[in-house]
């Protein structure tokens, strides 16, 4: 389950209880949950009571307790603790390692995205509360952070424009890739203007070209001095960005040559397969943290962990020598395809291209 699905479900159990009678409130338009902080356990909370109780009349901790009964039912949910004046703190069912692989592999590089049914919830937020918009100086980094964000915002299911307060230069457009809206302050209803200030870069990124002067860009947290220098274009381990994009270029490799010895991916269990389960578990909640700071940075470094864990395990997919394709090697294909499907999606995302071959 991912964030937004949770987020949805917590909705549902706030109209069942306003449909039983147990309170007497409109039903919010979104809810947010997130990791458990100090104090709280489980894997998402939510402070949805303490937001409903004096609508409601009530304590928040009464309010939780109603919304407990509720969420406790719900599939896809192992348990409900209550912390605080009232925080949900949520355990969710732990999805068999195939059935995850299989989930990537159905949704490919959407996977972690918002899906219909959240979309439609986040269009009828973006009805009530607005666009977002996020605006930044002509500052090539600003605008290259602000169009990544806005790509894993809407991934999230939030309608966003980027604006620039004066034009950009038009290389920039060109060799990155950046395209900001017209004006952030058109359009009715709108939300607050969000400004995108990290610190700038220090050198010239156009003589890196799209992926790499991108990579630069994103990759280190928006308070930290990005490095400009052609340590990114340097095919070797010592470059996060090859690594990642090798990986992924690997894991397509591997595909073609598995369709060669016929045989193709099948999910399945996989021993010794590097964490890479948990990290694949995990881009859900990635996509959605980074959405919610406004950090793509969170997303380049979590596509850097997915690649330094699949590399080792890539070898191991096909048969060797005299070995004939059995399950075991469809199983090991499935996970390497569903790894290479994340890092293909988070790169899109940033704006950098995954090629099948480098």
């Amino acid at each position: 389950m991912t964030p937004v699905e949770l987020s949805r479900t917590v909705l549902r159990a706030v109209r069942r209880a306003v449909d039983a009678g147990e309170l007497d409130v409109d039903v919010p338009a979104r809810v947010g949950v997130a990791p458990p902080g100090p104090g709280g356990c489980g894997d998402y909370a939510t402070g949805v009571a303490l937001q409903l109780a004096r609508p409601a009349g009530q304590p928040p901790y009464r309010v939780a307790q109603v919304l407990r009964a509720h969420l406790a039912a719900a599939d896809g949910i192992a348990d409900v603790v209550l912390t605080g004046p009232g925080f949900l703190n949520i355990s969710l069912h732990r999805t068999a390692p195939a059935d995850l692989v299989a989930e990537v592999l159905r949704r490919g590089t959407r996977y972690g995205f918002a899906d219909a049914d959240a979309d439609a919830d986040a269009h009828a937020s973006t009805a009530a509360g607005g666009t977002l918009q996020l605006r930044c100086a002509p500052d090539l980094r600003a605008l290259v952070v602000a169009d990544a964000t806005a790509r894993i915002l809407r991934s999230q299911g939030v309608a966003v424009r980027v604006g620039c307060t004066s034009p950009p230069r038009s290389e920039w457009t060109t060799v990155l890739g950046v395209h900001p809206d017209a004006d952030t302050d058109a359009g009715a209803h709108s939300r607050p203007v969000e400004e995108i200030r990290p610190v700038p870069a220090p050198g010239d990124v156009l003589a890196l070209g799209r992926d790499a002067g991108r990579w630069a860009l994103l990759h280190p947290a928006a308070h930290d001095r990005p490095r400009t220098g052609g340590e990114h274009l340097v095919q070797r381990e010592s470059n996060p960005l090859f690594r990642v994009r090798y990986a992924h270029a690997r894991s397509r490799a591997l595909a073609r040559n598995a369709a060669d010895l016929g045989f193709a991916a099948e999910p399945g269990p996989v021993d010794h397969a590097h964490g890479i389960h948990a990290l694949l578990a995990d881009h859900p909640r990635i996509l959605a943290a980074a959405a919610a700071h406004r950090a793509p940075d969170r997303l380049a470094r979590h596509l850097v962990a997915v690649a330094d864990a699949a590399l080792p395990f890539l070898p191991t997919v096909l048969p060797r020598g005299g070995e004939k394709p059995s399950a075991a090697h469809r199983a090991r294909l499935a996970l390497a395809e569903a790894a290479g499907t994340v890092l293909a999606g988070g790169l899109t995302l940033l704006g950098i291209d995954a090629p099948d071959h480098l």
